[in-house]
């Protein structure tokens, strides 16, 4: 496959990838930390009009699900693009962080889960991912050796 046509497939696949992890995990949350009494997790206007009753434990699976699906989606690219493979785990990276952040603007959320967020659940991950992609290209290389 031309280098091109790989890298752009590494960015798409990343995209993909992560949002795929992430809402998955967001659609379990529910069943596994259910949401508090009273409020309406099913809409937008449900969460901002109950987000003043959750506790920080309702906030552990939006941490994971970003968190996650970021990982994911920066491993997925960084193993698929043909170069720059740093560049473009990255480039998912930030664009995971971009959807943290304009979240922010959507849903208001305390103080204390934003920063971890946005701090915790995306370059932290990027780097984590690089580094599993690192070390899973370089068995592969010492398998086919």
């Amino acid at each position: 496959m031309h280098p091109i046509l790989r890298n752009i497939l590494a960015i798409v696949a990343g995209f993909v990838i992560g949002s795929f992890v992430n809402m998955g995990i967001i659609m379990i949350s529910g069943s596994i930390i259910p949401p508090p009494d009273g409020a309406d997790v099913t809409t937008s206007e449900g969460l901002k009009a109950s987000m003043h009753l959750f506790q920080p434990r309702h906030f552990i699976f939006p941490f994971l699900a970003h968190a996650l699906g970021t990982f994911a989606g920066a491993l997925a690219a960084a193993l698929i693009a043909a170069t720059h493979k740093i560049k473009f785990a990255l480039a998912i990276g930030v664009l995971f962080l971009a959807g943290g952040i304009a979240s922010i603007f959507m849903l208001p959320s305390p103080a204390w889960y934003t920063i971890t967020d946005l701090v915790g659940a995306y370059l932290p991950m990027v780097y984590l991912a690089i580094l599993a992609a690192r070390k899973l290209q370089s068995d592969n290389l010492q398998k086919s050796a």
